[in-house]
C-alpha cells in the first residue's frame, strides 16, 4: 500500500475517531468501551465528544482494527497487539478481561521524526540539558532513555538518533516500531507475534542477534522489556559504541534494578548482570510527566560499579531551567568533554 492507502484504510476503520487522526498534536486515542473516549494531545488525557456510545459499537471498531492488523480478536482471543498501516500501534482487549465493553488504544506516531530543536521548543529541555545530550551522541556514550508509560522516552531517544554523524550505520530493533528517526542510515527491525495458527514469532531476542550481523555502528533497541537485554548488554560490550534504547523505570536509580530483574528473564544471575552492565552503559537520561502534562528531561545519571554492584549516581537533577549538579557530574562533564560553565548550577549546589 501507498501512503494514501494507507491513511484511506486506517480512515476507514476507525470511523468517528478519524478526526483525532487527523490532529497532529494527538499521541494516544483511549475508548474506554461506552464509558467515553480520551485523547492525549501533549497535556495529559482528556475526554472528547464520540458517536462510539455504545458497548456493541465499541466492540465492532475493535475487531475491525484488529482485522487490519492481520490480527484476530473474538472470545477465543479476547486481546490484540498489533500494528495498523501507517504505524499506529493498537492495543484492544474484550470483556470479561475488561469490565464496560471493548477497551482500544491507539499509539499515534508522529508523522516526522522529533529533533532537538522540537524538544526545546515543547519545553522538554533547556539550553544545558541540550547540550548534554547533543554531548552525549558526539562522544559514542552508550546510554538508555528510562521513564514510565507516555513520558517521552522514544521522543527523546529519536531526536537523539537524529544527531548521529550520517556516514555512520544505526541498526534499530523495535518490537512494534515506533521510532521515527531523521537520519539517511537507518536498518528497521521488527518483531512479529505469533500468527493465528501459533506459528511465525519473532523475538527481539532473535533480531538484536540479527541486527549484529549487519555491521551497525550503534545497535538501538526501541524498548528494553525483555531477555533481549542479555544480548544489547553482550553487543555494547563487543565494540558497538554508542549503543542505546528506552527502559520503563519511576527513576533512574531504578534502572539498574529494572536491567537485573530482565536479565533474570534471560537467565543471568545477578552478578552476571552487573558485570555486563558496568562496561556496557554509561549514561542514564531518565525523562518525567510533570502534573501539568509537559513531558521533560529530568535527571541525568552515570552508572558506577563499586565492589562488582552497579549503582545509578546522579549528575544532574531537578530538569528543565531547575539544575542542579549530582556527585557524578565531574564525571560526566570529563567524559563528555563539557566544561563547568555550560551547564550551570542554577541552584548553588557544589
Amino acid at each position: 500500500m501507498t501512503v494514501a492507502q494507507d491513511r484511506a484504510a486506517v480512515a476507514g476503520a476507525l470511523g468517528p475517531l478519524t478526526v483525532h487522526l487527523e490532529d497532529d498534536r494527538v499521541t494516544d486515542i483511549l475508548v474506554n468501551g461506552g464509558a467515553g473516549v480520551w485523547v492525549d494531545r501533549g497535556n495529559g488525557v482528556e475526554a472528547v465528544e464520540s458517536a462510539l456510545s455504545d458497548e456493541r459499537t465499541v466492540r465492532r471498531l475493535a475487531v475491525r482494527l484488529a482485522g487490519l492488523a492481520g490480527q484476530r480478536l473474538d472470545d477465543a482471543s479476547p486481546w490484540v497487539d498489533g500494528l495498523l498501516p501507517g504505524g499506529i500501534r493498537l492495543h484492544a482487549v474484550l470483556p470479561p478481561l475488561v469490565s464496560g465493553g471493548a477497551h482500544v488504544s491507539l499509539r499515534v506516531p508522529r508523522r516526522a521524526g522529533p529533533s532537538l530543536d522540537d524538544l526545546s521548543a515543547w519545553g522538554a529541555l533547556d539550553g544545558p540539558a541540550r547540550q548534554v545530550l547533543e554531548a552525549v551522541v558526539a562522544a559514542r556514550v552508550s546510554f538508555v532513555v528510562s521513564g514510565g508509560t507516555g513520558s517521552g522516552k522514544t521522543t527523546v531517544l529519536a531526536a537523539m538518533l537524529a544527531r548521529v554523524p550520517g556516514h555512520e550505520r544505526v541498526a534499530v530493533v523495535e518490537d512494534v516500531r515506533e521510532l521515527h528517526v531523521d537520519h539517511p542510515h537507518v536498518v528497521h527491525l521488527q518483531g512479529r507475534g505469533n500468527n493465528v495458527e501459533g506459528r511465525g514469532e519473532v523475538t527481539l531476542t532473535t533480531l538484536v542477534r540479527q541486527s549484529l550481523r549487519m555491521r551497525p555502528d550503534r545497535v538501538v533497541v526501541g524498548e528494553v522489556r525483555g531477555a533481549e537485554v542479555r544480548e544489547l548488554l553482550a553487543a555494547l560490550n563487543t565494540g558497538h559504541e554508542g549503543g542505546c534504547g528506552t527502559l520503563h523505570a519511576n527513576a533512574a536509580a531504578d534502572v539498574v534494578s529494572r536491567v537485573e530483574a530482565l536479565g533474570a528473564l534471560a537467565g543471568m544471575s545477578p552478578a552476571a548482570v552487573h558485570a555486563q552492565l558496568a562496561s556496557a552503559i554509561e549514561v542514564v537520561l531518565h525523562v518525567v510527566r510533570r502534573s501539568d502534562g509537559r513531558r521533560v528531561l529530568g535527571e541525568v545519571a552515570v552508572l558506577e560499579q563499586v565492589s562488582g554492584v552497579v549503582r545509578a549516581v546522579p549528575a544532574l537533577l531537578g530538569g528543565p531551567e531547575r539544575w542542579s549538579r549530582g556527585p557524578a557530574w565531574g564525571q560526566l562533564s570529563r567524559r563528555l568533554g563539557l566544561s563547568a560553565d555550560q551547564v550551570p548550577d542554577v541552584q548553588g549546589r557544589p
